[in-house]
């Protein structure tokens, strides 16, 4: 029974690419009566079912899966924000580098737009995510800028490429495959945010063997089902100096002898990026609370 890769769903139908060719697939009704749903980037074993058309038989076990979005087997996360249009928020973007690490997903921070930032306006952004530990790569799918070091960073991985509407997901993968030819959007002059192009999860080529997951963009992620006390590990530069904290188990909010509030004193962890950990952390108390 041959095997292959869910690259596309739509509604209940499966693409499949097995190597040879990609079949359009529907699960068989024992999948059904199992309750186990196929999600895009699922392995599974397939069979023939006609020209271009097969069944899929079996979900095969998964490394991870994401429940938004819904993808399953990925390597790392790949979050774009634009620098302008729409404005860069960095507590979405902390947000989402939490989120990945809950996944337990490599993060890269993409930076996109850069032709519309000011003179000095993207390098300390740069310094301040390289510094914590991430990968940051500064793009623009205008004129070029950063592709080669973003197609590099995809290949032979697969990733989810995640983050708001309008940002330039679209319009990056288009400018790394133009064969895609996927739909780009404006962002509106009135709200400042982009509209809703990708409809649907799909995995899409990028070169040197790097699969992406195109997604719908998101504004608002919540941080539901963690625990408060677990933020402070997805932050990288926070969790070097925890466990020479004073107190096991340290908030690093109002503890006496915290280093990492001394270490924000010593330029060790940045004081924005601090800020932004404290208010996730009140996020996390709300939800995690009615979770």
């Amino acid at each position: 029974m041959p095997g292959g890769r869910v690259i596309r769903a739509y509604s209940n139908v499966y693409y499949v690419d097995t190597g040879d060719e990609v079949l359009e697939c529907r699960p068989r009704g024992r999948l059904k009566l199992r309750d186990t749903r196929v999600l895009v980037g699922d392995l599974v074993r397939v069979s023939q079912a006609g020209p271009g058309l097969g069944a899929i038989d079996e979900v095969l076990p998964r490394r991870n899966a994401l429940a938004r979005p819904q993808v399953a087997n990925v390597d790392q996360a790949v979050i774009v924000l634009a620098v302008h249009e729409p404005e860069l928020e960095l507590l979405l973007a902390d947000r989402f580098l939490v989120l990945a690490a809950a996944a337990e997903l490599e993060a890269i921070l993409c930076l996109n737009k850069v032709d519309l930032a000011c003179p000095g306006e993207v390098g300390p952004v740069v310094k301040v995510y390289e510094d914590a530990g991430y990968l940051v790569v500064a793009t623009s799918a205008k004129t070029g800028e950063g592709l080669a070091a973003l197609r590099s960073a995809l290949a032979r991985k697969v990733s989810v490429l995640a983050g708001p509407s309008g940002v330039g997901k679209s319009s990056l993968l288009n400018a790394l495959n133009p064969d895609l030819r996927l739909r780009t959007g404006e962002v509106s002059r009135k709200v400042r945010r982009g509209t809703h192009t990708t409809r649907h999860v799909a995995l899409v080529p990028v070169g040197s063997g790097g699969l992406v997951a195109d997604t719908p963009g998101f504004t608002q992620l919540e941080l539901d089902g963690i625990p408060p006390q677990d933020i402070a590990w997805f932050f990288p530069e926070i969790a070097a100096l925890a466990p020479r904290c004073k107190f096991r188990g340290c908030a690093h909010r109002a503890e006496p002898e915290c280093r990492v509030k001394e270490g924000v004193a010593e330029g060790l962890v940045d004081g924005g990026r601090y800020a932004r950990y404290l208010e996730l952390v009140r996020e996390a108390e709300a939800t995690y609370r009615a979770y």
